[in-house]
């Protein structure tokens, strides 16, 4: 399954009709050019899963870095990286 169906599907899973007016994803781009990912895990049960991280910088178009903070996966990278970070988060979310 691809990683967008993938996500869309994850999304959908956790809507019950009170999750996802209050929690949800949001990709926006930035200036630099890149992507940014937040993805929320509050009140689910990914909530209390031991967090991973990713850095990687081999120059101005060749990054990625993901963490967690505040009950959010956080993901931003270069132009080429929005697959890869949700990647990472479904990696995490699948082990």
């Amino acid at each position: 399954m691809n990683t967008i169906k993938w996500l869309e599907e994850w999304f959908g899973s956790l809507c019950d009709g009170d999750w996802e007016h209050f929690y949800g994803i949001k990709i926006n781009t930035l200036d630099n050019p890149g992507w940014s990912v937040k993805i929320d895990i509050a009140e689910t049960c990914y909530q209390d899963k031991v967090p991973v991280s990713v850095d990687i910088d081999n120059g101005d178009d060749d990054w990625i870095k993901c963490y967690f903070k505040d009950n959010q996966f956080i993901g931003v990278g270069d132009a080429s990286k929005l697959e890869m970070i949700i990647s990472v988060f479904r990696k995490w979310i699948e082990t």
